[in-house]
């Protein structure tokens, strides 16, 4: 699933609606600062970018809105009413997965939204106050490949196509259900892209309102971080119980005991006649032999106990060793400079992690030159504080269950 995070905001601005003022919010717990937004919308009044910004965020959740309510009432409501059942109870609840409570978090949001009279700061404000509800997401995406799973397997069947279809029909759809089911996946990975338009054409970059559409910011883009980090360590799972039902020859623990599965890929090897596949994970480097769908047990070093040769002869050639047989390595050549990059970067770090003494933060990261892979963190709102706090509520198959996919090499 491609991610959709880092997709830019160009082509959604040029359509932004001008359709109503930025008034003072009703409601609104006190004044900030003592300067509340002045209402605007007089005769000739024309709103501002900013106005049109904030008015494109509350609009496009209500269509947002009103679209989880087709599926929940035109599909989900009409099959559950079936005197016949038309699906199978698995099918419908991989199909469909926790859009209930997706719907009636942007119901409320809405809400929220609408009795903000268009004040960018109080839209900023119902993002900051609502974060960690919209963990729900997490299980969403995660069970999103299941949905699209489920959707075909339904489409193959006569009857159940041509029922979604009579559901589409009455819906008046121009698209079918497949591409409503993917508006979740979107919705949550753009918040903070239409926040960041607020930031950028606000008038006074300094002060309290300033700071909270700041916030408002770091704590959407903590939430696209979180979940597709979370849609990335689900996919490296099934990728890792794939790998053990292929692997032949292994008498060790079962790899899940090796921690996350950080990188995998075919080398030459040097005085070997076949590629070796390797599959490096948080604690383990596993070297193996493809044999058509299956991989053959070779070897594994502890991270803990791995050594890195790194050849100054040839740019795509290095060496991995177990530390006290040094004589014993693998020779290994990347298919490009990037690709030995890649590798001898992750490498370098996982020794660090797993090296029996302890070695300061600052050292790890003047070793790795960390910035060629890493972004600084945020200020405000880091990942790692977002997980800590979601990881006080209960979020189902969401803590074990997929969005920056694996780099595979």
């Amino acid at each position: 699933m491609e991610d959709l995070a880092s997709t830019g905001t160009e082509a959604w601005a040029e359509g932004l609606h001008n359709t109503n003022n930025n008034a003072s919010p009703g409601g609104w717990p006190g004044g900030r600062g003592g300067h509340p937004l002045a209402a605007f919308g007089g005769p000739g009044a024309k709103p501002s970018y900013l106005d049109r910004v904030v008015q494109e965020i509350v609009e496009s959740e209500r269509t947002y809105a009103r679209d989880l309510r087709s599926i929940v009432e035109g599909y989900l409501g009409k099959i559950i009413d079936a005197e016949e059942p038309v699906l199978r109870p698995e099918q419908v609840s991989a199909l469909f997965g926790n859009i209930e409570d997706i719907y009636e978090l942007s119901s409320t949001l809405l809400q929220n939204l609408e009795s903000c009279a268009n004040d960018p700061v109080a839209v900023a404000v119902c993002f900051v106050t609502r974060s960690q509800e919209f963990a729900i997401y997490t299980q969403y995406c995660n069970n999103y490949p299941s949905s699209v799973a489920a959707l075909t397997e339904c489409m193959r069947s006569k009857v159940q196509a041509r029922f979604l279809r009579e559901c589409q029909e009455r819906l008046r759809h121009a698209l079918p259900l497949g591409a409503y089911l993917l508006k979740p996946v979107q919705r949550i990975l753009k918040y903070h892209l239409l926040l960041q338009e607020i930031a950028r054409h606000f008038e006074h970059k300094a002060g309290d309102d300033y700071e909270l559409v700041l916030e408002a910011i770091d704590t959407m883009t903590c939430v696209a971080w979180y979940i597709n980090d979370m849609k990335r360590k689900h996919e490296h799972a099934i990728r890792q119980q794939e790998i053990q039902s292929l692997l032949l020859g292994w008498k060790g623990p079962d790899l899940t005991s090796y921690g996350e599965l950080v990188l995998e890929g075919t080398f030459r090897t040097q005085r070997v006649r076949h590629d070796r596949a390797l599959f490096l994970f948080d604690k383990a480097l596993l070297i193996t032999k493809r044999r058509g769908d299956h991989y053959i047990y070779k070897s594994h070093i502890p991270c803990s106990s791995l050594m890195l040769i790194e050849s100054t002869r040839d740019s795509l050639c290095f060496s991995l060793a177990h530390y006290k047989h040094g004589k014993q390595q693998h020779s290994l050549q990347a298919k490009s400079v990037e690709e030995k990059r890649v590798w001898t970067h992750h490498i370098k770090r996982l020794i660090l992690e797993n090296h029996h003494a302890t070695i300061p933060q600052k050292a790890k990261e003047a070793i790795l030159d960390m910035d060629l892979f890493y972004p600084p963190r945020l200020p405000r709102c880091s990942p790692e504080r977002l997980k800590k706090s979601w990881s006080c509520q209960p979020l189902g198959d969401a803590a074990t269950e997929p969005l920056q996919g694996r780099r595979q090499s």
